[in-house]
């Protein structure tokens, strides 16, 4: 488990809306997002690897919560712990022991806590480890149970049920103007804003807009002939979230706009909206187009990473499963590959070293007695395969069974025969996936 706190600034005009923007934000990174008290939280651990492992998820959730208005935020293996150090002001417990920091925290940082904070204050327990070293049974009698699951779900001794936010299936913010605006490319000011939601929004359901309308509500004080709403509708000629283009677009609009009277409030609304392809990550070039061969691909990244990073596997006449691929450059030609060397199963995965069994009533043990179920297929070659260096050859001489494990499913193993006078013996060489 790895939780993030975040908490809007105090000097927010509406801090329930930046809360739920903050929501919106969060959900892009994870589904598992929750509101307690005056925080949001997420919780990051599946998502780490997905962007780019836990150093540079957190580097790219801090810098973008800045950019949203959050002041404080703080990472704990726990939601309460998190919250707990937000409320203190702490990023992170570092380098000490977290529960040696949460026992010199006030008792007031925990939630369950305040509505004793007074009580417990004028019996002199002020702090999260004075409160754990009362006697449970009549910490419980004296206040509530509640009480007590809260501090052992704190410290991470009990498990914490949270309700779970969902990304709204439409999206409509409003925003309060802090000025009445009587120019519409001032409205741009605030629209950036509400954009920016939108944007949110639309990389939590992995989506692109194709129109939106920015609403404006006019001023108690016009004129009888103008209404209390106006709006403008935008569309693009593809789904996007570019936010970029999405500004510079509304803003191309709004110059051609003429306010009928002052503007206090904004709404922004998306009108359609379509699942956007997500472009990937990858060490392909830009331009790869669909279709394109894939030697050419190849070709043009080992040009761009070297010619000895980019591999491939190429399949070779031998008997020897170890011995049956080896890997060349992928700008090299692609030699004649060979017909099939095996007409019974393969494995999926070969063992870097083939892994001795031990051996009970003539029988292989592998996390129990191995049933035999096909085999033997018999392997024998290598003779012509020498190393010099070492003043070695690479002679085999199997019998390979296809083995059935109740705890490892299917197996490859293999038994030594004794050509050179030596004892049989077998060994596990494969797994079947």
């Amino acid at each position: 488990m790895w939780w993030c706190a975040l908490c809007p600034s105090p000097n927010t005009p509406c801090i329930d809306a930046a809360r739920q923007a903050l929501v919106l934000w969060a959900l892009g990174y994870t589904p598992r997002v929750t509101v307690l008290d005056e925080a949001v939280l997420m919780e990051l651990a599946a998502s780490a690897r997905l962007f780019g492992g836990r150093e540079a998820l957190r580097a790219r959730v801090q810098h973008e919560a800045r950019d949203r208005g959050v002041e404080r935020l703080a990472w704990a293996p726990n939601a309460l712990a998190a919250l707990a150090l937000l409320r203190t002001g702490q990023a992170d417990a570092g380098a000490q022991v977290l529960e040696a920091v949460l026992d010199a925290m006030p008792v007031s940082v925990l939630g369950a806590a305040r509505p004793h904070a007074q009580v417990l204050g004028q019996s002199g327990c002020r702090t999260l480890g004075a409160l754990r070293q009362l006697p449970r049974g009549a910490l419980g009698r004296r206040f509530d149970q509640a009480l007590l699951h809260a501090l052992d779900q704190l410290y991470g001794h009990a498990p914490q049920a949270h309700e779970w936010q969902s990304v709204p299936e439409a999206f409509e913010v409003r925003l309060e103007l802090p000025s009445r605006v009587d120019d519409a490319e001032a409205l741009m000011v605030g629209a950036r804003r509400l954009m920016q939601q939108l944007l949110d929004w639309l990389f939590a359901r992995r989506s692109g807009v194709l129109a939106f309308t920015l609403r404006w509500a006019h001023d108690a004080m016009r004129s009888r002939e103008v209404g209390p709403l106006d709006e403008l509708s935008v569309r693009t000629a593809e789904p996007t979230r570019d936010g970029d283009h999405l500004c510079r677009l509304l803003a191309e609009h709004l110059a051609h706009v003429q306010l009928q009277a002052p503007v206090g409030e904004l709404w922004l609304l998306a009108d359609e909206v379509r699942p956007l392809v997500e472009r990937s990550d990858s060490l392909l070039p830009d331009t790869v187009r669909p279709g394109e061969a894939l030697p050419r691909v190849l070709e043009r990244i080992a040009a761009r990473l070297g010619a000895d990073r980019v591999l491939r596997p190429v399949l070779v006449a031998d008997h020897r499963p170890e011995a049956m691929c080896r890997w060349q450059p992928a700008d090299q030609p692609l030699p004649r590959q060979p017909d099939a060397v095996s007409e019974t199963p393969q494995p999926t995965f070969l063992l870097a070293e083939p892994l001795r069994l031990a051996v009970r009533a003539h029988r292989p043990i592998y996390l129990g007695e191995l049933r035999l179920l096909l085999g033997p297929q018999r392997v024998e070659g290598g003779w012509w395969d020498r190393d010099d260096a070492q003043g070695l050859t690479r002679r085999v001489a199997r019998d390979y069974w296809l083995a059935s494990s109740e705890h490892a499913g299917l197996l490859w193993v293999f038994q030594t025969r004794a050509a050179d006078g030596g004892e049989p013996a077998w060994y596990l060489h494969g797994v079947f996936a």
